[in-house]
């Protein structure tokens, strides 16, 4: 089925700053771990019913892999930097297995605003499948400093073995966002981030861009997987997320989507 478009809120490009952050996909792995999402563990089938692996493609034989997340029957919700260059994306529904998806949909800067919609044919929702819940306009004024939450993607499991097949997940406290300013600058670092550390190395690594970030209190999706350090994933080194909480009104005018 042809996917009806994408929705991009901006374009980026990166310049010096203290730390220079890089879109999660394009991050070095750096040295061996025990499977990415790094340092996780593996998902059950149907802990995170709204995740969907994506497949770009630039049409000239070259394509690369993110995450994204149900939001609503004809929306999927992912990082811009995903989608940029991407002539078509395949979204693979209701999998574990990255390439055993319950269905498949088919179509032919500085990291702010790092957000997109990528809207899909209708989707019935059923245990395997299902939407997550955006956070309420009265999140707005939640910075969720000390928050638990979910990760999940298929990263790379291996230096050499490119992503992993098998969903991961791991979960991660949000941090202050003095956190990521500190190391990454406030040229990068704005109020519609999130951010959290990772001392033990837990996290988010190439190819779980776009990938959502779920709290476990209320289940609701604050985060999109952006940005980490150009030092590698297993640097110790601060991670960034698009902050849900400061697109509510876009994703709404776009979508009719909100709570």
């Amino acid at each position: 089925m042809k996917v009806l478009g994408v929705l991009l809120f901006s374009a980026f490009a990166l310049v010096a700053a203290l730390e220079r952050p890089v879109p999660v996909k394009d991050m070095p792995a750096g040295n061996k771990i025990n499977g990415r999402i790094t340092n996780g563990y593996p998902a059950y089938e149907g802990k995170v019913p709204y995740i969907v692996a994506l497949r770009f493609d630039n049409g000239n034989g070259g394509g690369w892999y993110c995450g994204g997340s149900i939001i609503g029957h004809e929306w999927v919700l992912t990082a811009a930097h995903c989608t940029y260059g991407a002539s078509y994306v395949t979204i693979s529904y209701g999998a574990v297995w990255r390439q055993q998806p319950q269905f498949t949909h088919y179509d032919t800067g500085n990291l702010h605003n790092d957000i997109a919609l990528i809207r899909t044919p209708h989707v019935d929702f059923w245990s395997l499948v299902n939407k997550v819940e955006l956070p309420r306009y009265d999140d707005r004024y939640n910075n969720f400093y000390g928050w638990w939450a979910l990760l999940s993607g298929w990263g790379s499991s291996s230096d050499s073995s490119g992503m992993t097949d098998y969903l991961n997940c791991v979960d991660i406290q949000i941090s202050d966002n003095s956190v990521c300013l500190d190391y990454y600058g406030s040229h990068y670092i704005t109020s519609n981030h999130l951010c959290y550390a990772t001392p033990e190395n837990k996290g988010s690594c190439s190819g779980d861009s776009g990938g959502p970030l779920v709290l476990h209190d209320g289940n609701r999706q604050v985060g999109i997987v952006s940005f980490g350090s150009a030092a590698g994933c297993l640097s110790n080194s601060p991670k960034g997320l698009t902050r849900v909480t400061g697109y509510l009104d876009w994703i709404r005018d776009h979508t009719g989507i909100s709570y």
